[in-house]
């Protein structure tokens, strides 16, 4: 007979594999994220081109999101998947207005209350969504005070609409897994093919 501790170590292996790739993968994406946002020439956007980049970036948060809530229901580690769902879009949706602060200082210096380096930018950002919001960095012109309070909206809508979604995608993962193999109608060993298929 088999070891009931060595059938439990199986799952449990399972699950701490498919965890630290979950987190390698996040860490891998958020590094990459944040390398092609201080290495992408974004000194050379003109007003057309930070539009067409913001544009361009919401788009990408939403399709990557649409994308992530599709694999979390259809994961066998449903939980692992929103986590990582969450370790994407996060830093995806700070790069995009870290650029997007960056390029608007560039364009028209004095938007904020100092030049902003892309550090700075991404500092600035990422005070915004937290709603720390330290004072030492604040949007001075109406196009800086717009962009500021779009990424505010996007944020409440991340946090608050997005964070339902994956948990909702969590549970329709959850119960679809529960249901598994005892959702599937059990094939009698003298029946014909088309017996199998449509079931007792």
């Amino acid at each position: 007979m088999s070891d009931p501790s060595t059938v439990r170590s199986g799952p449990d292996r399972t699950r701490r594999r498919a965890a630290i790739v979950v987190v390698a993968r996040a860490v891998l994406i958020a590094t990459g994220l944040v390398t092609a946002y201080y290495l992408l020439p974004l000194d050379e956007r003109g007003t057309a081109g930070v539009s067409a980049l913001l544009a361009c970036g919401s788009a990408a948060v939403l399709l990557m999101f649409w994308w992530e809530v599709r694999a979390i229901m259809r994961s066998p580690h449903p939980r692992l998947r929103a986590v990582e769902a969450l370790a994407a879009t996060l830093p995806l949706f700070l790069v995009l207005f870290a650029s997007g602060y960056y390029v608007l200082e560039h364009l028209t210096p004095g938007s904020f209350s100092e030049p902003l380096t892309r550090t700075d930018a991404l500092y600035f950002a990422l005070t915004t969504f937290s709603t720390v919001g330290f004072g030492d960095i604040t949007a001075r012109s109406q196009a800086g005070r717009v962009l500021t309070m779009v990424q505010m909206a996007g944020g409440l809508l991340l946090v608050g609409v997005a964070a339902r979604v994956l948990a909702g995608a969590v549970q329709m993962g959850l119960r679809r897994q529960s249901r598994g193999p005892s959702a599937q109608p059990q094939s009698r060993p003298d029946a014909g093919p088309r017996d199998r298929e449509a079931g007792p």
